[in-house]
């Protein structure tokens, strides 16, 4: 600073040295417009060189996620053995003797949808006369049923067939 190579700024305690920039030869306007268009140059040639390396790491991305030669023949291998295991199944379906004739089908249908109407009308007969006794019961619904002993189609997670 004292052979005035370096500038020295003093604020408060702190002094800053920096580079004595007026010994530097100054640019040309010539000069300045050359350092802008390299600039300008350098900054599109990084801006390529991003946009290369963002294009890149998708494609490394896209084939890490993606399966490798081996795996897909392993897993080529597996659903050929599950095809032949359902072809197999479905082999024996079609060649069972014991099937379900229309008319059985038909019976099973008529005689569920009989015990679904029966099972809907006597818990409704149940319910009406269990809400009748309520009326005048002092206790809770629920001190009653356990005293009476009455297990409800919802203490054991049964819930009605849709019609």
């Amino acid at each position: 600073a004292q052979q005035g190579r370096v500038r020295e700024k003093v604020y408060g305690k702190q002094k800053i040295y920096f580079a004595d920039q007026e010994q530097l030869p100054a640019a040309s306007d010539a000069e300045l417009r050359g350092l802008d268009g390299e600039i300008a140059a350098r900054s599109a040639q990084l801006q390529a060189l991003q946009q290369s390396c963002r294009h890149m790491e998708a494609e490394l991305k896209d084939l890490n996620s993606s399966m490798t030669t081996p795996e897909i023949a392993r897993e080529i291998e597996a659903l050929r053995k599950d095809c032949a295991s359902y072809t197999e199944k479905l082999e024996r379906i079609k060649s069972a003797t014991n099937h379900v004739t229309p008319e059985e089908k038909e019976k099973v249908c008529r005689e569920q949808q009989l015990y679904r109407r029966e099972w809907r009308r006597r818990k409704r007969m149940a319910t009406e006369m269990l809400d009748a006794i309520l009326e005048g019961y002092p206790k809770s619904k629920k001190q009653f049923f356990e005293e009476v002993g009455i297990e409800t189609d919802e203490d054991h997670g049964v819930v009605l067939p849709a019609t």
